[in-house]
């Protein structure tokens, strides 16, 4: 721990406490770490299970992941996805499999596979390396804020309880979130209509099984046959919720659900594990109450139709780190933990909302057959291709940054291209690996520099020439996510906007130390 780290910590055991280890928490501790923060994070596992049930990144989650040097690490074996945009790349919409998502995505890959518990097992070793501490087997039981700390108590396996004060706490602890139960923040939404089946198991006959994605009057199947090991198999029951959500399932459950839905019997033995999920749709009134945050599906539930849900919190945990990291630091502006808020619980909003629209789609009744044709007809017009993959891309993501005037790029996370440098070759995304906001010169503004001197304590500052114009702007501002809060336009109040960016989103430029 630096001397950084010594001084913030003073008086509490941790700057932050992160509670949950999934991949969004040991994502924000990463973060956190990275820009010298004292974290610890409390898993309530003793050890990890293994288990992922989600394995898609989607596009912009994969930009973001790029600009921390992590994209290549959380794609498991030798061959990871390339950064060209090549050719269409189908996917569904309320399983309807007419879209292209290449289609929207300037900088690839458009999609990555990652299983869940491999990328968290990266983001927790790398944030073990940067200082991070990761503690298992620690169940948060009681949560009490003060003035300027809180107080968790943690229960251990064995039942021991201790007393662990941060100055602020982060629940990245899932849908049941024990941090926002404790903190009293509303859970507000839609409840379950549908009961859903998901589990590893051997098939017996995966030859014979109906593999893929099988629509009946009865409901669907979802079977990603393995021959040689354990298959996924998944179940949809549109005719009402699961009467006891918590039950355990059984093999006999699950074999009894496929063969109802499917018509006819398909055997499987040899579970690894087995669960239950439903369609509720649910959002937190508040991801900010006082010094405590919430994050992934402690803030956000849903249907994972489309892949969604972590995307959504490995993107918040990305907008949140290096925000509370300048508020520890010291030189966050007024207001920049409350756009937390501002930014994230909108675009929750709307995926909350495709998916309930998703849902709707996948009715198994006869009667929607019309309109899925016809949805699947609209979904061959260009516009609706885009509007839809937008969506699930995450693509459409823009900020209000506060510019004064038009600016093409404010507000969007500005695609990677490759730079030349003084100090050799690299990329953008390359740039912000260290999580900093980043002054980029691309025409030699010299008064530049000298403008942001004051902030250089906090913001990089980098003359480069770019490969090409694709930006249309010879100079860039960037938040450490990769967003740009003010690009030059050629205008004279080029420096005045420059400066009030700076002050807005990266504070009070620090006093010249005395002689």
């Amino acid at each position: 721990m630096d001397a950084g780290q010594d001084t913030a910590t003073a008086g509490v055991d941790t700057e932050v406490a992160v509670v949950g280890g999934g991949p969004v928490g040991t994502l924000l501790a990463r973060e956190l770490a990275l820009l010298g923060i004292g974290v610890t994070v409390l898993e309530q596992l003793a050890e990890p299970n293994g288990i992922s049930k989600a394995s898609t990144l989607h596009a912009r989650t994969a930009q973001t992941l790029d600009r921390r040097g992590l994209l290549d690490a959380v794609q498991p074996g030798r061959h990871v996805a390339s950064r060209a945009v090549r050719g269409p790349v189908g996917f569904h919409f309320g399983a309807l499999f007419d879209l292209d998502l290449s289609q929207v995505v300037e900088e690839g890959p458009v999609i990555v596979g990652s299983p869940q518990a491999w990328a968290q097992e990266v983001f927790a070793r790398d944030a073990a390396r940067l200082g991070a501490q990761v503690v298992p087997g620690a169940e948060l039981v009681g949560l009490e804020e003060h003035a300027d700390h809180v107080s968790l108590r943690v229960r251990s396996p064995r039942g021991a309880e201790r007393t662990l004060t941060a100055r602020w706490v982060v629940g990245a602890d899932g849908a049941r979130s024990a941090v926002r139960k404790l903190s009293g923040i509303r859970f507000l939404g839609a409840g379950p209509t549908v009961a859903a089946l998901m589990g590893e198991v051997r098939l017996l006959d995966p030859a014979g099984a109906p593999g893929g994605w099988q629509r009946t009057p009865r409901g669907w199947t979802l079977l990603w046959t393995n021959p040689y090991g354990l298959s996924r198999v998944c179940t949809y029951d549109f005719r009402g919720p699961h009467q006891d959500r918590h039950a355990p399932v059984t093999i006999d459950e699950l074999r009894g659900e496929v063969e109802r839905i499917a018509g006819r019997p398909v055997p499987m033995d040899s579970p690894a594990w087995i669960s239950r999920f439903s369609d509720a749709s649910l959002q937190a009134e508040l991801y900010r109450k006082g010094r405590v945050f919430l994050a992934g599906d402690a803030a956000h539930v849903h249907f994972p139709a489309g892949g969604q849900g972590v995307n959504l919190g490995l993107q918040d945990a990305i907008n949140l780190g290096w925000k509370l990291a300048a508020e520890i630091r010291g030189w966050a502006p007024a207001g920049l933990l409350d756009t937390y808020q501002s930014e994230r619980h909108p675009i929750a909003a709307a995926v909350l909302h495709n998916v309930r629209a998703q849902v709707a789609l996948m009715d198994p009744d006869p009667r929607t057959d019309a309109l899925r044709e016809l949805f699947s007809e609209l979904m061959h017009f260009d516009e609706v291709n885009a509007h839809l993959s937008a969506m699930i891309t995450g693509t459409a993501v823009t900020y209000g940054v506060g510019a004064r005037r038009t600016d093409p790029l404010a507000g969007r996370l500005v695609p990677s291209l490759p730079l030349k440098t003084p100090d050799g070759p690299t990329t953008l995304a390359e740039l912000l690996h260290g999580g900093r906001p980043l002054l980029l010169d691309l025409a030699g503004h010299l008064g530049l520099r000298t403008l942001a001197a004051p902030w250089a304590d906090r913001v990089d500052v980098v003359t480069a020439t770019a490969a090409s114009d694709a930006w249309g702007t010879g100079a860039l501002l960037l938040r450490p996510d990769g967003y740009a809060v003010w690009s030059a336009l050629g205008e004279a109040a080029d420096a005045e906007e420059l400066r009030l960016a700076l002050t807005r989103w990266f504070g009070r430029p620090a006093r010249p130390r005395a002689e």
